[in-house]
């Protein structure tokens, strides 16, 4: 196994670069199973990645009125998937969990047999998409079970800066998740960079002001090749201002115009945000199985990998 990600993640004069993946649906066999591990891993063969995120798909139609613009399928268990590509790959995955529909019992019961029988070491909780529906656990309480739980598992917390943008308030919600052991933050996918350089100013700021050291943020990029990945984009809650969406819908290739869009966004994010001490990772991912996203997502990866890679090393001069 290569290095785990706490260590890489507590060096802040280096980037730490990862690529998100969902399971396969529900009902998938084995076989076909390993077969799209497989396929992913030859993806990223030439690929230089510290490691996975694993996602927990949740049905998320209760957080807004308009239809989903892809229909939600039911996965397998992100544990199991994690499990095959940890051991495929050789590189730590981090597995997301959503945590509103189990209580308290059976989310001890997860946490036991996700560190036994999973090999999880690295997760991020989710709270519930919104506060309709029945919530059998909060996020606050999921965080006191799992800093009570005797597994030392590193514990990550999502941040999305649109929440920022709207509220002004989620850097709290940063300084806050850090307290309830938090040691770092996956973005939702950037499409707005005002939106996030002000998140992580305001991050860095609070910090400063308490005396403590910014935790690792990853920022999530994804590829988008049609107006139909568009509407899934702004269903989910990404923030695309109007003219970005214009670039995309309009250009030649909408998905070279939205790796352009991701580049320039990524070089204005860590102008700003580099000189404050937040130390930032990558999350790279395609929101569609479509092949051309898939391959664009690849190729997403490599070029803002190397945009990091450059940033960090002028810093060190």
């Amino acid at each position: 196994m290569k290095q785990d990600l706490r260590t890489k993640f507590a060096d802040s004069s280096r980037g730490v670069y990862l690529f998100g993946t969902t399971p396969p649906k529900n009902g998938t066999t084995e076989e076909a199973t390993s077969e799209i591990a497989d396929k992913l891993l030859q993806r990223l063969e030439h690929v230089e990645f510290d490691g996975l995120i694993v996602y927990d798909i949740q049905d998320e139609s209760s957080r807004i009125d308009k239809p989903r613009p892809f229909p939600f399928m039911q996965t397998l268990d992100p544990r199991a998937y994690s499990k095959l590509l940890r051991e495929k790959a050789e590189r730590p995955v981090i597995t997301y969990k959503s945590v509103s529909q189990r209580d308290e019992e059976s989310f001890v019961q997860w946490l036991d047999e996700a560190w036994n029988e999973y090999g999880v070491r690295d997760t991020v909780l989710v709270g519930s998409p919104s506060s309709e529906g029945e919530i059998k656990l909060s996020l606050n309480d999921a965080y006191s079970v799992i800093a009570d739980h005797q597994a030392d598992f590193q514990l990550g917390g999502v941040t999305i800066a649109e929440r920022h943008a709207a509220k002004g308030n989620e850097h709290e919600r940063l300084v806050s998740k850090s307290a309830q052991g938090c040691e770092f933050f996956v973005s939702q996918a950037v499409y707005n960079a005002q939106a996030t350089i002000d998140m992580l100013s305001s991050y860095a700021r609070s910090c400063r002001e308490n005396g403590t050291e910014p935790k690792r943020v990853i920022l999530t990029f994804t590829p988008c090749g049609s107006t139909k990945t568009l509407e899934f984009m702004e269903w989910l809650g990404i923030s695309v201002p109007e003219a970005t969406r214009f670039r995309i819908m309009d250009a030649h290739s909408p998905l070279q115009e939205s790796i352009r869009i991701c580049r320039n966004n990524l070089e204005q994010i860590l102008e700003a945000v580099l000189p404050l001490g937040v130390p930032i990772g990558l999350n790279i991912e395609s929101l569609t199985n479509r092949k051309e996203e898939i391959d664009a997502s690849i190729r997403l990866f490599k070029l803002l990998k190397s945009i990091v890679d450059l940033k960090l090393a002028e810093a060190e001069l």
